[in-house]
């Protein structure tokens, strides 16, 4: 039988914990004294350059504060733009396990004789990220799975992370008082510490089968029980070429690829309440039917968001509020959310990056996701306003519900720029919403969620 318990050794330690500290402060450490020295003798900033050693520190880290340091960077205006440009082109690729340590790893997992239990296993990882490594394998009547099986001692590695996090952005609210990261703290550690329960993403699995069972354009693999434990999980594998492969693909093919990023991302939250909160290309591949592009494959489920019913009412009621001008629409979304001390001025600065963010919902027509911006500049200009907007007006508390929502948002419209998509996007959302109800919603949701035994 499958290994369900999590053994001592692998629980959060203190040792574990003190030795991840000293890891991190030997490389994160020479950044920071180099940073203090030139403050205490009166140098000039440099954040080219710290932006760059810090990437280069966390690049050869690894582990879960890589893994936070990249969702930073894509939260708009939590970091300078240096910090985010340079920490958003961390790769999630890490040293892999070798093939001794992988076999000592499935042994606690499934058991002495766990090698009967696979017709065969690649001893070579098809991919290895910062949580975990994944495996091909195929199962005793022939189907090809994807054994994901996660490193040791990572509980102790993100606790120890993400009190460093804290301690980061304490730290950055001391330098500057625009926004109040407190909350982002939180859900960043709930996120965090989710992923790295492979029963719960077993569960996210089929949920997402559930909610995307009518959509032939996204394919979600098959969750295998019998081979998953809390630290190993065993999905379908799915056959499929990267998405920028196709970046330069005919513009029908990449269209076809962005309604399908469309429809996994949108489709589950209006109706259901649930994103996929790390859209990231490496977590999607491309499949193919009739010699041309036809949809996606789902990857990755580790960081799934699921929302109250009322946050989503919130969503939509901003989206009309800002399409026929209600403010009173407006300002009852954000008091949904959470948004607390509302004014004039503060709802007036929430507004650019609403209309930002639902720009290209809001136009009835046939347009790319940045409709002329430069990449480089998409959502740059709006951060800055908000920014400088809220050094005089704020501060403001982001709520915990609004970290993931906008980040996914903002990955998701990455792909679409990728892509150089040419799409009617606000007809594809009033179909995602078409017939929308908190009480649809809600009763989607709790049939989903049991189902799933969420």
């Amino acid at each position: 039988m499958p290994n369900r318990e999590i053994p001592d050794r692998e629980k959060n330690r203190f040792s574990a914990r003190a030795a991840r500290y000293a890891r991190v402060g030997a490389n994160v450490g020479g950044v920071a004294a180099r940073y203090a020295g030139r403050r205490l003798i009166g140098g000039a900033p440099n954040r080219a350059g710290e932006a760059l050693a810090l990437s280069g520190a966390l690049g050869r880290l690894k582990g879960p504060l890589m893994k936070v340091a990249q969702l930073m960077a894509t939260i708009p205006d939590l970091l300078p733009a240096e910090y985010a440009t340079e920490l958003q082109k961390l790769q999630s690729e890490a040293p892999p396990m070798g093939w001794a340590f992988v076999k000592r790893r499935m042994m606690a997992e499934l058991g002495r004789d766990w090698e009967k239990k696979f017709e065969n296993f690649e001893h070579h990882p098809a991919a290895a990220a910062s949580l975990g490594q994944v495996h091909r394998a195929r199962s005793l009547d022939g189907r090809e799975l994807a054994c994901k099986l996660q490193y040791p001692d990572m509980q102790s590695a993100v606790e120890a992370d993400l009190q460093q996090l804290q301690w980061l952005l304490a730290i950055r609210r001391r330098l500057d008082t625009a926004i109040d990261t407190s909350e982002v703290a939180k859900e960043i550690g709930e996120r965090v510490r989710e992923e790295l329960d492979y029963y719960r993403e077993a569960k996210h699995v089929a949920l997402y089968r559930l909610m995307l069972e009518e959509a032939d354009d996204v394919r979600v693999p098959r969750p295998w029980p019998e081979l998953s434990t809390g630290r190993l999980l065993t999905l379908d594998w799915l056959d499929g070429t990267r998405m920028l492969a196709h970046k330069n693909d005919p513009l029908e093919a990449r269209n076809v690829l962005a309604t399908a990023m469309f429809t996994a991302w949108w489709f589950p939250f209006s109706r259901f309440g649930v994103i996929h909160g790390d859209p990231h290309l490496g977590n999607y591949t491309v499949f193919e039917r009739a010699g041309g592009p036809a949809g996606i494959n789902l990857l990755d489920y580790g960081c799934i968001r699921i929302f109250a019913p009322k946050f989503v009412q919130g969503v939509v009621d901003l989206y009309h509020g800002l399409l026929h001008g209600k403010d009173e629409l407006i300002v009852h979304a954000y008091e949904t959310w959470g948004f607390r001390r509302l004014s004039r001025d503060l709802i007036d600065t929430l507004n650019i990056w609403a209309r930002f963010i639902y720009g290209p919902l809001l136009d009835d027509r046939v347009r790319t996701i940045a409709d002329g911006v430069a990449p480089a500049e998409y959502g740059r200009r709006e951060a800055f306003r908000v920014h400088q907007a809220l050094k005089l007006k704020g501060p403001v508390t982001v709520p915990r519900e609004f970290v993931f929502m906008d980040r996914a948002a903002v990955g998701l419209g990455a792909v679409f720029l990728h892509l150089r998509a040419e799409l009617n996007f606000y007809r594809l959302f009033n179909e995602a919403i078409e017939r929308f109800s908190i009480e649809r919603v809600a009763k989607r949701q709790a049939e989903a969620l049991k189902a799933a035994g969420l």
